[in-house]
């Protein structure tokens, strides 16, 4: 029995093991399932993204909603996936282009108002704090003035031929909303396609 109990450990194992491989270049992280018990899976496919993500749900305690919206105007390359008040991530549509995290980065090295700190960097995959630059702040003590930071995450799948990035808004949000949304990035998965 104690010899079953061990086979059928290895194999449940390596069958998690290949079913959670990566996407084209291999770069995909894999997300345990402790680390999503406060997700629950929703289908993209109606929305014309053959994918699944998974999304905070109502014990994730940020304020989400039971039911996902999504907001996305036919034939656009933009949707926006809101959960609750708190939850607001938008997917854009980028075709071939496999360089959508590289650009990105460039474009915030060229942000001089703003410090980025790279929580996470990977080639398709950030998670980065972004704080305004105040004039004189070297010399000004820290309890002067309130700091504006704000967090970002943004992400790029390839799903059938075709670069989707997911990230958060332009605003940004505070790191407990963002640890939540790069869970989610982490957790798209493409649809198999039916037989």
């Amino acid at each position: 029995m104690k010899n079953f109990f061990y086979t059928s450990l290895l194999i449940l194992g390596a069958f998690f093991l290949f079913s959670c491989g990566g996407g084209e270049n291999g770069e995909d992280e894999v997300i345990e399932d402790e680390e999503l018990y406060e997700f629950k899976g929703f289908s993209l496919k109606e929305y014309d993204i053959p994918a699944t993500i998974m999304l905070p749900d109502e014990t994730a305690n940020i304020g989400a909603s039971t039911t996902p919206e999504i907001i996305h105007a036919e034939d656009d390359f933009k949707w926006e996936l809101i959960v609750g008040p708190n939850f607001h991530m938008i997917i854009d549509d980028w075709g071939d282009d496999r360089e959508m995290v590289s650009a990105e980065k460039k474009r915030l090295e060229g942000l001089n108002f703003y410090k980025i700190k790279y929580i996470e960097n990977k080639p398709d995959f950030i998670f980065y704090e972004r704080i305004l630059k105040v004039e004189g702040e070297k010399s000004a003590p820290k309890s002067v003035g309130l700091e504006h930071k704000s967090y970002h995450v943004y992400g790029q799948k390839v799903i059938d031929g075709i670069t989707y990035v997911f990230r958060s808004r332009d605003e940004g949000f505070e790191k407990v909303i963002i640890d939540f949304m790069a869970k989610s990035i982490k957790s798209v998965k493409p649809v198999k396609k039916s037989a």
